[in-house]
């Protein structure tokens, strides 16, 4: 399992606002990527993570190793808490196991009877960032993962994340908040930036982004 990058380039809204991106991510690593806000986080995550076409440049990948979770949450409002992830587990053939122990690991065990529309914004967080837990995949591309928790669950989850890089995981992360991951290095994407603003065909890359990429 290895997340390899070479020479990428990426576009929004049909101009390139990343080129010449190059990196390697192994197991047990993580990688920060830093910059101002409209940079281009999202959407190199969501170039990688196969959800729009990169401009030029490429990406090894097995795209079975990769889940990409984005700012939405990805639930159903009217389900439960227990129903929401026993779906996600079943998609990813998981089982009913792995679907119970991220609910306890995100501290949702509690509240597993409870409709997802009845729970706080930071509950619904902790649900969304729990399908990662059942997915199965090594590379996990986050895309902001701590909106809308308090502090107590930022540090939850930053547990499970050190846990993740532990058992041979790798994690692409984009955040402005320090998750305290003594192992992870930083990509500051400034120096990424076009030095000449050029447009490319197409412009349907912000279709998509919900979900975490679907089973290969």
């Amino acid at each position: 399992m290895e997340l390899r990058v070479e020479n990428l380039a990426v576009a929004r809204g049909g101009l390139v606002v990343l080129e010449g991106i190059s990196f390697t991510l192994c197991p047990g690593q993580a990688l920060v990527l830093r910059g101002p806000n409209g940079i281009g986080k999202t959407t190199l995550l969501r170039t990688i993570a196969g959800l729009q076409p990169p401009v030029s440049g490429a990406i090894s990948a097995a795209t079975d190793d990769l889940a990409y979770a984005s700012h939405a949450d990805g639930l159903k409002s009217a389900l439960t808490v227990d129903a929401n992830i026993s779906f996600w587990a079943s998609v990813y053939g998981s089982g009913q196991t792995a679907a119970a122990a991220a609910l306890d690991r995100l501290e949702l065990t509690a509240l597993r009877h409870r409709a997802a529309g009845q729970l706080s914004a930071g509950q619904k967080r902790r649900l969304g960032l729990a399908r990662l837990l059942v997915t199965g995949r090594p590379v996990w591309l986050l895309d902001e993962p701590t909106v809308s928790l308090d502090q107590a669950a930022v540090a939850l989850f930053a547990g499970v994340l050190r846990a993740h890089l532990k058992e041979g995981g790798a994690a692409l992360i984009a955040t402005h908040i320090d998750l305290g991951l003594e192992e992870a290095g930083g990509l500051d994407l400034t120096p990424f930036r076009p030095k000449h603003q050029r447009a490319v065909a197409g412009g349907f890359d912000d279709a998509f982004g919900e979900i975490i990429g679907a089973p290969g």
